[in-house]
């Protein structure tokens, strides 16, 4: 037999009292989001540095080289040492953007869902993967835009002579054959092509054997020699290409760390702000990060072209 609609609204009432006050308490809300298993922004493990801007803008350098322009020379005895002026980058400037979302929560969902948290669980989860989601575009956008250098792969990598492991490796000695004390240690990819990495037959033939370690018993392959793996969503990158890099030295996210009043902030530079709407018998949540995404150094990081296609 059908059922009414809509339908009738629990009789326990504890539970509404237990997230109104959940909701109206930044605090309280902020406890809350620290217990939500969060998915790690792509962009915070890229552009690793930490920048904070309090005038909506940060003013920085690109490229700057290690060394002096002039060469040393033999100095002779009592000779006055011959000067040179250290070089400086390349002056940039960025402005940062506020990167948000606002859904509601009407007191009708909150009553009838059965299970009340899961339902703030999911409303919160859903505006927080969405900007995750859009500052990840804009860090690799930036970083794809700002690297030229490139590293032809062997071949494709879904191509059984491919040898992926060499082809990072190349394009690893790449950046520190350039002598500006970078060390590749990170490898930024599609989940597709993690899946060619992880099944690479020279890369499995060189790994332990019988350990659950192993991605064949369930286990994850986080590291592939030096070099950190990566892996998104190929709609989070600009090409279906993988890129080396120094993820000390690439760059770095700017965000404007001030709270303003109302918002709970997490530690990974989103904020969130719930306020009573009571003429729509209805809750607004907001989330938002206000960051700008920069890379200092572009030419600590390879992109490796020709792995194909996959994603």
């Amino acid at each position: 037999m059908p059922g009414a609609y809509p339908p009738a609204a629990p009789t326990l009432s504890g539970n509404n009292l237990t997230i109104d006050r959940l909701l109206l308490q930044p605090t309280y809300l902020q406890r809350y989001l620290r217990t939500i298993p969060q998915q790690r922004f792509i962009a915070d493990q890229l552009l690793t540095g930490r920048i904070r801007s309090t005038g909506g803008a940060v003013l920085y350098e690109q490229s700057e080289s290690i060394f002096n322009t002039r060469s040393v020379e033999a100095v002779g005895a009592g000779a006055e040492y011959p000067r040179d002026t250290t070089s400086a980058g390349t002056a940039a400037l960025a402005a940062v953007s506020k990167w948000g979302q606002a859904t509601s929560l009407t007191d009708e969902a909150i009553k009838r869902e059965v299970y009340q948290a899961s339902l703030l669980d999911r409303t919160l989860r859903k505006v927080a993967n969405t900007i995750i989601s859009k500052v990840d575009r804009l860090a690799t956008s930036a970083m794809a835009s700002a690297v030229t250098a490139t590293s032809a792969a062997g071949t494709t990598w879904d191509n059984t002579s491919a040898i992926a492991f060499r082809d990072v490796e190349k394009a690893g000695a790449k950046i520190v054959d350039q002598n500006q004390g970078y060390k590749a240690d990170a490898v930024l990819m599609s989940t597709t092509k993690y899946a060619m990495l992880i099944t690479d037959p020279a890369i499995a033939a060189m790994r332990r054997r019988e350990t659950v370690e192993n991605p064949v018993y369930g286990g994850l392959m986080e590291n592939l020699g030096p070099y950190t793996i990566i892996a998104t969503a190929v709609a989070n990158l600009p090409s279906d290409d993988v890129w080396v890099y120094d993820s000390t030295m690439l760059g770095a996210m700017v965000d404007e760390g001030e709270v303003d009043p109302g918002y709970a902030s997490m530690d990974n530079g989103l904020q969130f702000k719930v306020q009573r709407v009571d003429e729509r018998d209805a809750w607004d949540i907001w989330a938002r990060r206000i960051t700008v995404p920069i890379v200092q150094e572009p030419s600590c990081a390879v992109k490796i072209t020709g792995t194909g296609s996959l994603g």
